[in-house]
């Protein structure tokens, strides 16, 4: 592989495949990140460009980000945020309820945290842990779990007659996918943090996470606030394919006619269907 050397002493791509001949380094794979480097800075620059849209006509736009664990959720939004101005965008990743919290009406605590005029949120996990960890983990009651349920469309709908913009997103792995995730998770003591006996779980409760995914998509996705499914498990292109789709939703580009569109990928980004096969059934 390139050293810190090697790079520092380059000074052009056509230098950089020529050492990687040298080095017997497969051009095919050198390409490839090469070419997701170079659409990773065109995206990362529409949606600089968005931001200021956002900002100009005051939208509010809560964009949350679900999967199992290790599907490249945080990896996801550190991409989408790399550029943008901190002063109107932001994380959300809540811990878990306080004693105080629980005893508040659910969707409290998430409701403090939605976007202001001209803001972008990005929700590292949102209001749906309780449709898929809380009932697969235990974390909640029966009665809690069909309660939010029901009531997530309404409140779901409530913010969109209010005007404010909800993408929602699933990222989908397959499950040897995601052990090989968890594996490197244990190897690398940069990510051994990110590693918790609940991820343990979600390998040995793989079926009841995709039981309760079911249930949640079958049932709150709605025409005003659908599930836009991610399927792959390659995260570069999760990355970019969903970054492509949140810059589809917005008209800020409208004035230069002359632009290609973009336009996510439809075998990797779609709407929810009951009858589609997924990744990580």
């Amino acid at each position: 592989m390139f050293t810190a050397t090697d790079l520092a002493n380059l000074s052009s791509r056509k230098d950089l495949l020529h050492l990687a001949k040298k080095r017997k380094i497969p051009l095919k794979s050198v390409r490839k990140h090469l070419a997701y480097e170079e659409e990773l800075r065109f995206l990362q620059s529409e949606l600089v460009q968005l931001q200021h849209w956002i900002h100009e006509q005051k939208h509010r736009v809560a964009i949350l980000f679900e999967g199992r664990d290790a599907a490249g959720k945080g990896g996801a939004i550190k991409r989408f945020r790399e550029h943008l101005n901190p002063r109107s965008s932001r994380v959300v990743a809540l811990n878990k309820p306080t004693e105080i919290e629980k005893g508040q009406w659910y969707f409290r605590r998430y409701i403090k945290e939605l976007p202001n005029p001209g803001e972008i949120v990005f929700f590292d996990r949102s209001w749906y842990n309780r449709a898929v960890v809380e009932p697969v983990m235990g974390f909640c009651t029966d009665e809690q779990y069909a309660t939010f349920m029901q009531q997530v469309p309404e409140f779901e709908h409530m913010l969109y007659e209010d005007g404010v913009t909800i993408i929602k997103f699933w990222f989908s792995i397959s499950k040897n996918e995601q052990q090989k995730r968890f594996k490197s998770r244990q190897e690398n003591p940069l990510k051994e943090w990110k590693f918790s006996p609940v991820d343990v779980k979600g390998q040995e409760l793989w079926d009841s996470y995709t039981y309760h995914r079911e249930q949640m998509c079958g049932k709150t996705h709605t025409d005003f606030c659908p599930w836009i499914l991610v399927e792959t498990n390659d995260k570069k292109t999760a990355r970019l394919e969903s970054m492509r789709y949140v810059l589809s939703q917005f008209p800020y580009r409208n004035a230069d006619k002359k632009r290609k569109p973009i336009i996510a990928d439809p075998n990797v980004v779609n709407r929810y269907f009951r009858s589609t096969s997924q990744i990580d059934s």
